[in-house]
């Protein structure tokens, strides 16, 4: 049994290798490295896959959240809804921005915001909800949207974790994670469904002017060389990213499917065990297994990670402290038990290996070993 590993991307790599390689070198000899047709290339592409008008790549993830914010014209002091239990980068760029980050707790069953608590946390103040669609999962879109609608504020799609997910609304229409609201967001990192070989990121948005103003921001406000009409940033996806990331668009339902296939497994193995729940699959969401995520109950759960680390399986935990304990956050005032729904995941939930190369003798290993501890 060949090494387990939390994401697999070398054998990712290997499997497409010829492919990534030629694509690589052609970037290079064509020596256009910024903005160059590879991008351009990517971004039609990724338009068509998403069903989306605009497409904007930009540096990562992060830069993505922060540049929408911008573009919508947020100033500080305004409010932005969004959940503690999250990477902090959803929370991070409301605060850089010198916005007010106004969290809302999580549903316990799909770890995503509970929409039946967002209109609660409304203020004059507030201009725009983030809804972050959790480890492959669409959030529950469709009363986000008319909330959103009926208070006039703008819905930023967090789809760092999702894209190629979709969401199922009432009358049958389907729609990819990002492609819902006001603008979304994703991030090609490395380990993500879609993932480069370093950072990168994109926005989304159906608003041709707000994807004209995005453009502008990301290359230093400035849409004619040397006139700058904003103040921008400078967060741009290479070239030789976006040739990989356009090759690896191609398998990327493939590679989505693989994930459920290893979920379906996960999940046929662990259900049914007294101190363990499997993830929630919401019906109105196709879900993308970015991460496969437990909960666990009365078991040492640090004693799980340290005696699997022993015999070689990494498990993670997503997320150990939740936003509104962050230290980074003390100054805003959050104290225990102000979300009980996240603090009470913070404290059972464990991530599995999941990635496109996991095999049944690996997945067998796994759960053989780690029901031995729950």
């Amino acid at each position: 049994m060949k090494d387990i590993q939390m994401v697999d991307l070398k054998s990712q790599y290997h499997k497409i290798k010829e492919e990534i390689d030629s694509k690589v070198l052609e970037v290079i000899e064509s020596s256009a490295f910024i903005n160059g047709y590879a991008v351009k290339d990517f971004q039609a592409n990724l338009e068509k896959y998403l069903d989306v008008r605009n497409v904007i790549p930009c540096g990562n993830g992060t830069d993505a959240l922060q540049v929408a914010m911008m573009a919508l014209g947020l100033k500080p002091g305004d409010e932005v809804i969004t959940a503690p239990f999250t990477f902090i980068a959803t929370a991070e760029v409301v605060a850089l921005l010198g916005l007010k980050p106004v969290f809302v707790d999580v549903e316990e069953g799909t770890f995503n915001i509970d929409v039946k608590k967002i209109e609660a946390a409304i203020t004059p103040n507030t201009k725009a909800i983030v809804p972050v669609h959790l480890f492959g999962q669409c959030c529950d879109m469709e009363p986000i949207l008319a909330i959103a609608k009926k208070h006039n504020i703008f819905v930023i799609e967090d789809a760092c974790q999702a894209i190629g997910a979709e969401y199922t609304f009432t009358d049958g229409t389907v729609k990819k994670a990002g492609t819902m609201g006001t603008v979304g967001c994703t991030s090609f990192f490395p380990s993500k469904n879609l993932g480069c070989y370093g950072d990168g990121g994109a926005l989304f948005t159906q608003d041709d002017e707000l994807a004209h103003t995005i453009r502008g921001i990301v290359n230093h406000g400035m849409f004619t060389r040397y006139y700058h009409d904003m103040i921008g940033v400078n967060s741009r996806l290479d070239s030789i990213q976006a040739a990989i990331l356009d090759i690896k668009l191609k398998h990327l339902d493939e590679y989505n499917e693989a994930r459920r296939k290893a979920a379906d497994y996960y999940d046929k193995a662990f259900s049914g065990l007294e101190n363990v729940t499997i993830p929630e699959r919401a019906k109105y969401s196709r879900h993308i297994f970015h991460q496969y995520t437990l909960k666990i109950k009365n078991v040492d759960r640090q004693r799980v990670i340290d005696e699997m680390k022993k015999i070689g399986v990494p498990v993670m935990i997503y997320y150990p402290v939740p936003l509104h304990l962050q230290k980074a956050f003390a100054n805003a005032g959050g104290k225990l038990g102000d979300f009980p729904i996240t603090e009470k995941l913070c404290n059972e939930v464990i991530s599995l290996p999941m990635h496109t190369e996991l095999d049944e003798e690996q997945q067998r290993f796994i759960v053989e070993n780690i029901v031995k501890y729950l």
